[in-house]
């Protein structure tokens, strides 16, 4: 014998469908909660590695403890020559993205734009210097460091008395559970120079892929609202769109 549904059965899809959207949104959050999550590079500090313009999808699973979850979980240390996104120190609500330069039991110093950690002088050919080494005080602050220098904005003295005591025959000793970071772009980067280490439960993930990259408008760009510019944007998708950088992966 067959069956003819109801009324109200024909229509009974709509739960289902509901059902299935919610499911959808329940994983994307998850995904970007525990998995990756989308950041976009306003600065310079990074270049030439990182350009201003380029979006990121970061690996928030790299990077984890020694609890459970890293029996089933690929996670590991952070390492010398990682990229980082991480929670600004001075201002956690905001995120930095760098490159780590020293982990804990460190000795860094820097001497003449080199990098020496241990006493021995580091390779750093993703290095770029933006302006030329004057001998002026700022130059001897990026150049001679921990010897001298300044505060970022938002950093009390007594960061400088505290890193005072970690120097050793001019080597700055890196705490445990922190790490000493900075950018690629060297003259032009506000990192642990100037405000301090990062400490381990500060960092977010790693940069894993440029999904996107936009150049800076020929001059063209409205000065209108947000939504000015998104349509903008939009319609002029193939002429700012660095598409060399597109699906690059972040090293």
């Amino acid at each position: 014998m067959n069956l003819v549904p109801k009324r109200a059965d024909r229509h009974s899809g709509w739960p289902e469908s509901l059902q299935g959207l919610l499911g959808t949104v329940v994983v994307a959050m998850f995904v970007v909660t525990f998995i990756v999550q989308a950041f976009q590079i306003p600065s310079e500090s990074m270049e030439n590695t990182l350009l201003i313009g380029d979006y990121l999808l970061v690996d928030k699973l790299r990077f984890g403890g020694n609890g459970f979850w890293s029996h089933l979980l690929p996670y590991r240390g952070v390492k010398r020559g990682d990229i980082v996104v991480f929670h600004y120190p001075v201002h956690p609500g905001e995120h930095f993205v760098k490159r780590v330069v020293a982990v804990p039991g460190d000795r860094i110093r820097l001497i003449n734009r080199r990098v020496y950690i241990n006493g021995a002088r580091v390779a750093e050919p993703y290095v770029h210097f933006s302006r030329p080494n004057d001998g002026g005080v700022d130059a001897m602050f990026r150049d001679d460091f921990p010897e001298s220098g300044f505060l970022a904005s938002g950093v009390t003295a007594a960061w400088r008395m505290e890193m005072a005591k970690l120097v050793e025959n001019d080597q700055l000793i890196v705490p445990e559970g922190n790490y000493f970071v900075m950018g690629d772009n060297r003259d032009d980067s506000l990192d642990s120079r100037y405000w301090g280490f990062v400490p381990e439960e500060n960092i977010v993930g790693r940069p894993l892929v440029i999904y996107w990259s936009m150049r800076s408008p020929a001059g063209d760009e409205p000065d209108g609202d947000r939504l000015a510019r998104f349509v903008y944007a939009i319609s002029h998708l193939a002429e700012i769109t660095r598409w060399d950088r597109a699906l690059r992966l972040v090293q």
